[in-house]
């Protein structure tokens, strides 16, 4: 019997063991193999207008993803080489030489990635064609993608993971010379080395937790300690006391915690919660620096996840505030209004309105720039009631010599403190804010920042500014495609905006961003369950000989199933707990930033991650429970 046949062997007889590692490998395969395969799409280049933005995105998301997977691949590695440690051993008391068990483990490796790795670029082909279809309905087309098979993806993909399998091929191969017989007999039995829980320890690790958590809870652009440390290191900072904070509350405070629930003697000794409660304590100690880089990876997954499905979920809002007409452009001509007039549908309101540009003289604002002027685009009270009227907004009550600015970008971190501010013509024609809104009846793209006077002071500023007039036209439902054909009719100098263009533009960016964290996020989200479904497996191992035991004094199989679901449950859920309050805080850092409510799509992202990660939960408590179960079977 060759090697390659023994290995081939014993991934057979080992597969049940091997099905979820080689279902996170297909899986990083598929998406891989999806990120490329679109990078080259020849569909994507023709429906969208940012083809080249998206290129670029698809190749950074790949290179992560190839980092990500190979340290995955590299961890998941470890766990199953140490599971095999005993085997290793009885191989060379049998006298196999080191250099053929070696060998046998670099095929047995290799050919788990290449079996993983066809299977992946087939199911990547057959999934390419649905990937598809999501990524341009994200992006705002309703376009079927065709089934296309690249062969330079697939070339691609091969090289990519060919190398990462032939690397941890290497790290099986090494797993014979690196211990001793001894060592390899008893490998099953060493964890990661339990620390003893400290109160100081605990303490420290609460308080770098509230530190990073209250330095990212700071305004970025109002906090003194932002500005005195800079940007960069307070960053730094946060990651680092929270990455470490969040180590030692598994190291020590969760200690604690389960040590005060002992205390509790007439709960403890029901059923099996002192062997319950025990084996936590050394589990969750024991698992440190795992439960923490689980903890770290959900925290990053849902951050990022969440920040970007906010950001699409709120395109369309964003959209209506800045263009709350369909369309709206300059009058330069009027044969370039006849020719829009003549390709227009019905409309629910076309209205012409006129507009001054002024120059005022406004020292008082604070200009960044130091030159003491502005030029807005000013309409008078009736105007901007009469758009309003059409647009559903509330109407205005303007002062004499009193005036409000429409400034849909206007955060009071940066922007000037407008109300009671004066401002003049050089004409010396002033006018008083006295107020501001951050919502606007003219298409920021065309108008930007507006002011609206009383009729008056409309009239009297005639003479200190350039006449304008703006046609503004409303529709229930309007086409790109129609945006484009009135685009062609209107001159540059037309300032031409575009809802409908506007709202296609933001899907592109916002959707491609959300279909890549998505999946990028899936991926990360696989890889932890798996991890923690293979710390967790290789510890039912180590525990079959305690339940056989209780199993012959007559222990039911109903507690020792209840048993390991209380163990299971804390170990999958205390770090997914930590991980989303480390996602809550620096959500709560990104919504305050961008001035936008993420709430609603933020708890949506939260549950859908939770409630993947619980299958795997309920996937690692299932195996844990057939491996005991056999085990009580075999043994009696």
């Amino acid at each position: 019997m060759t090697l390659f046949s023994l290995a081939r062997k014993n991934i057979v007889r080992n597969l049940s063991q091997y099905f979820l590692y080689i279902a996170s490998m297909v899986f990083s395969i598929i998406i891989y193999f999806t990120f490329v395969t679109l990078k080259y799409s020849d569909t994507i280049a023709e429906q969208t207008a940012s083809s080249q933005k998206l290129d670029s995105l698809m190749s950074g998301a790949a290179v992560i993803l190839i980092f990500f997977v190979a340290i995955f691949i590299a961890y998941s590695n470890s766990f199953f080489m140490k599971k095999r440690k005993k085997e290793v051993a009885l191989y060379a008391l049998l006298g196999v030489r080191n250099r053929q068990i070696g060998f046998m483990l670099f095929f047995e490796n290799l050919l788990l990635g290449l079996v993983s790795l066809v299977v992946g670029i087939l199911l990547g082909f057959l999934c390419s064609k649905g990937f598809m279809t999501i990524l341009i309905y994200l992006m705002g087309y309703d376009v079927i993608a065709p089934f296309t098979f690249s062969g330079t993806a697939a070339l691609n993909t091969s090289i990519v993971f060919f190398i990462i399998f032939l690397v941890t091929s290497f790290q099986g191969y090494r797993l014979i010379y690196q211990f001793k017989l001894i060592d390899l007999f008893h490998a099953s039995k060493k964890g990661e080395a339990v620390p003893k829980p400290s109160k100081g320890v605990a303490i420290l690790g609460i308080l770098l937790i509230v530190i990073g958590y209250w330095l990212a809870m700071q305004d970025l652009f109002t906090s003194k300690v932002w500005e005195k440390v800079g940007f960069l290191m307070t960053a730094l900072i946060i990651l680092t006391t929270v990455i470490v904070g969040t180590f030692l509350l598994f190291h020590s405070v969760t200690g604690f915690v389960l040590e005060l629930i002992k205390k509790n003697e007439k709960w403890l000794w029901k059923g099996l919660h002192l062997m319950t409660i025990s084996q936590l304590l050394y589990r969750i100690r024991g698992n440190a620096r795992t439960l923490t880089v689980i903890a770290v990876l959900s925290a990053t997954t849902v951050t990022a996840g969440g920040a970007v499905y906010g950001l699409y979920y709120n395109t369309n809002d964003q959209v209506l505030t800045a263009d709350p007409s369909t369309f709206m452009y300059r009058q330069t001509d009027a044969k370039s209004d006849e020719e829009v007039s003549a390709i227009l549908p019905d409309t629910k309101y076309d209205e012409v309105i006129e507009a001054l540009s002024v120059t005022f003289h406004a020292k008082e604002l604070n200009d960044l720039d130091g030159s003491g002027k502005r030029i807005y685009t000013v309409i008078d009270e009736e105007t901007y009631n009469k758009l309003a009227a059409l647009q559903n907004k509330d109407v205005l009550r303007l002062k004499e010599d009193h005036a409000v600015i429409l400034d849909i970008g206007y955060d009071e971190r940066l922007s000037p403190d407008y109300k009671g501010k004066t401002i003049t013509t050089k004409n010396n024609t002033a006018i008083t804010f006295q107020g501001v809104k951050t919502q606007t009846v003219l298409n920021a793209g065309t108008a930007g920042i507006t002011v609206v006077v009383s009729n008056h002071t409309f009239e009297a500023l005639q003479k200190d500014g350039e006449s304008l007039t703006y046609r503004v036209i409303g529709m229930d439902k309007a086409s790109v495609d129609l945006s484009g054909e009135m685009a062609k009719e209107i001159p540059e100098e037309g300032q031409f905006s575009s809802a409908p263009q506007d709202f296609q533009l933001a899907l592109e960016s916002v959707g491609s961003l959300l279909f890549i964290g998505s999946f990028l996020g899936l991926v990360f989200l696989a890889a932890t369950g798996s991890i923690i479904y293979f710390k967790v497996l290789t510890e039912a191992e180590e525990d079959k000989s305690q339940y056989n035991m209780l199993h012959k004094m007559g222990v039911s199989a109903k507690e020792m199933r209840k048993s390991i679901a209380s163990q299971v449950v804390v170990i999958f859920f205390v770090p997914l707990a930590a991980g989303l309050c480390h996602s809550v805080v620096a959500l709560k850092a990104f919504s305050s930033l961008l001035m936008m409510d993420l709430a609603k799509p933020v708890l949506i992202w939260m549950v859908a991650y939770t409630v993947i990660y619980g299958l795997y939960y309920i996937l690692t408590v299932a195996s844990y429970n057939r491996i005991i179960t056999q085990n009580n079977k075999t043994e009696g």
